[in-house]
């Protein structure tokens, strides 16, 4: 979704998945002063904050070796929560089905936003069902997409 993101997760991914976890993905939003870098990372049994305090301890000494980002920055590790976000086409698979809100980087057929039940992710699209309509849209648009709760 973006190429930051991307790169952070390429070289987070060994550690994190070494450590028994699975790293669902990565948002770097850069500030003036300080920006933030979000890693969400899950387990079958769940994710405890002491499961994020591990994830980070690691990732903060990577961070400290490899620096991949200028500036500073706040590092957060974090369970995915109930609006759970997606990021690749295998979790846009996974969670075929569900009620889903997208937001795109900018102006796609008139809209940046989409809130409806998401069909999966083939060839570079991910497809979501809104008020009876299907629509394709560019994975690489997308600026955010999390699940709906349901609370």
């Amino acid at each position: 979704m973006d190429a930051v993101g991307d790169r952070l997760r390429e070289l987070f991914e060994p550690v994190v998945t070494s450590m028994g976890y699975e790293l669902l993905g990565v948002q770097y939003k850069p500030a003036k002063g300080e920006g933030l870098m979000r890693v969400y990372i899950d387990a079958e049994a769940g994710i405890t904050v002491d499961d994020c305090a591990l994830v980070s301890h690691q990732i903060s000494g990577l961070l400290d070796v490899e620096d991949p980002v200028p500036g500073h920055y706040r590092l957060e590790v974090s369970s995915p929560g109930m609006d759970r976000p997606l990021f690749t086409p295998e979790q846009f698979q996974r969670f075929a089905g569900v009620e889903v809100k997208i937001r795109l980087q900018r102006l796609w057929e008139g809209r940046r936003s989409f809130r409806g039940t998401l069909r999966g992710a083939e060839g570079g699209n991910v497809m979501v069902e809104e008020n009876g309509l299907l629509y394709t849209i560019p994975a690489d648009l997308i600026d955010r997409a999390n699940v709906v709760a349901d609370v």
